[in-house]
């Protein structure tokens, strides 16, 4: 069976379709709140991973990229769990962290804005015109970060094998139409899926690594996994720091060869006065 992936705008009833579904399927089901907790290991604060999804990187987050070291650990720990199989996740860029994966089944729900307005002024306790203020600054904060990270607008129909709308269709239906889909042939693992996705995983694990390590975290690198064979490429500051990045990515759990394809950076002299 697929890896189930749910994206919705806030307030658009997507946990609930998600624990239906692994409800009825026997499948483990992941939040994107779980997905941060799972993240943590690698040393960063639960807050800072967090605000991946849903707030803009400040001026200084952007200048140091933090943000994007930070989404690292967050798709190395998805990866982690969607080898597991069994997996439906609800929540941000799900779709996104598993891009390849043909047998990633990606859904995409939405709902009537009065809908969610309701939902709003119930869990958060606000009047409908602060429900509707909270509604839009929530989506515009998620579209301005999905452009940052991805270069997409997550609401694009296009990214999805599915879009169901709640308007007129109840949750148990939507659940029926997403547990039919993902009985069907185009969505089931084979050889080359699940070997797409453990390269995508050793890789994002030798990224995670070298975010993580207090020599190698500013280091810009591009990694490739292949069958536990993992290439290196880009520009290092020193021959040591390439010594450093090739011993960190040897240590990561599967990695049977690392080759490297890094070049040191050219060192101009100053031309003086």
């Amino acid at each position: 069976m697929p890896i189930i992936t749910i994206s919705r705008g806030s307030l658009s009833g997507g946990q609930a379709l998600a624990n239906r579904v692994s409800e009825r399927l026997g499948y483990r089901c992941v939040s994107s709140e779980a997905l941060v907790e799972a993240a943590a290991k690698f040393g960063v604060p639960e807050l800072k991973l967090s605000q991946v999804f849903e707030k803009m990187p400040s001026l200084w987050e952007r200048l140091t990229k933090s943000r994007r070291l930070h989404l690292i650990f967050i798709q190395a720990a998805m990866c982690e769990l969607a080898q597991q199989g069994n997996l439906v996740y609800h929540g941000q860029a799900g779709h996104q962290l598993l891009k390849g994966v043909s047998h990633v089944m990606k859904v995409r729900l939405i709902a009537p804005l009065e809908f969610r307005i309701k939902a709003a002024m119930e869990r958060e306790g606000l009047s409908r015109e602060a429900a509707l203020q909270f509604i839009q600054r929530v989506d515009d904060e998620r579209l301005r970060q999905s452009r940052y990270l991805f270069n997409v607008d997550w609401r694009e129909a296009a990214l999805y094998d599915i879009v169901l709308n709640l308007e007129d269709m109840g949750l148990e239906t939507a659940a029926d139409v997403v547990i039919f889909m993902a009985q069907h042939p185009e969505y089931q693992p084979t050889p080359g899926s699940e070997k797409v996705l453990n390269d995508l995983a050793l890789s994002s694990q030798v990224k995670a690594s070298l975010a993580a390590h207090q020599i190698t975290s500013g280091v810009e690198v591009d990694v490739r996994a292949d069958g536990g064979i993992v290439w290196v490429t880009g520009l290092v500051d020193s021959g040591e720091l390439e010594y450093e990045v090739i011993r960190v990515a040897q240590a990561v759990a599967g990695v049977k060869e690392v080759i490297s394809d890094l070049e040191i950076k050219p060192v101009f002299p100053y031309p003086g006065p």
